[in-house]
């Protein structure tokens, strides 16, 4: 099952980074610096909308599906109301996931991307909260050390 930590609010950022017109291969680099054509603020880039962003950890491996790996960092929007089909960070009985929003009807699951986990059924007299729509998915490929 996969668990989330808040790690707290977005704040708007005045940094822009230089934004490259040209793809990087996976293979063999091309010079991209005779690319350049703009720059990027990574607001922009990820639709941050603060005070109405957050940010959390996922923990666990029940989202791999959705390529949302143990540790990334997950860019949650508060103003977006969660859809059939939409990654939401959700609560039920106080319990935090992250799990794909499954609505049909009057029938509210929440499911794992990894058939190993079961769905979560809202039943009646659960107390479901969406806390928001993950939009993005931040991860690290160097480590700290």
């Amino acid at each position: 099952m996969s668990a989330v930590f808040v790690l707290g609010p977005v704040g708007s950022s005045v940094i822009e980074l230089p934004f490259f017109s040209c793809r990087v291969p996976a293979g063999f680099p091309s010079p991209a610096q005779d690319h350049m054509e703009q720059t990027l603020s990574l607001d922009e880039l990820l639709d941050i909308d603060a005070p109405h962003t957050y940010l959390v950890r996922a923990e666990g491996d029940s989202m791999t599906g959705a390529g949302i790996l143990d540790g990334d960092v997950l860019v949650v929007s508060r103003a977006l109301a969660g859809r059939h089909g939409d990654v939401v960070i959700a609560a039920i009985n106080g319990e935090t996931f992250v799990k794909r929003l499954s609505i049909r009807g009057e029938e509210v699951v929440l499911h794992s991307e990894h058939p190993g986990y079961p769905p979560r059924y809202v039943l009646e007299g659960d107390d479901l909260v969406i806390w928001g729509v993950v939009t993005d998915s931040i991860r690290r490929h160097r480590s700290h050390g």
